[in-house]
């Protein structure tokens, strides 16, 4: 997964797995979610929005299952949690 630093003041990175279709997004809270079943588009549409926190939630949230993999901790943006994402 390719971890993306993004601008916004609700969304601090986004990963995305092609081959799953796992979308992963920390938050500055530094809670992090995996969203399954993601497309491709979805996540790209996402990484152009201007306002991140508006995309995400009038197309993601409430659109595709999710599993919370992380409540947060102060490791700061920009680190991965590996579990959670389906073998």
């Amino acid at each position: 997964m390719r971890i993306n630093t993004v601008a916004s003041t609700t969304i601090a990175t986004v990963a995305y797995d092609e081959a799953s279709e796992v979308l992963q997004l920390e938050f500055r809270n530094h809670a992090v979610y995996h969203y399954f079943g993601v497309p491709v588009e979805a996540y790209l549409a996402l990484l152009g929005a201007p306002s991140k926190g508006s995309y995400f939630n009038r197309v993601i949230r409430g659109a595709f299952r999710y599993r919370r993999v992380s409540q947060g901790d102060q490791r700061g943006p920009g680190w991965v949690v590996a579990a959670g994402i389906p073998q």
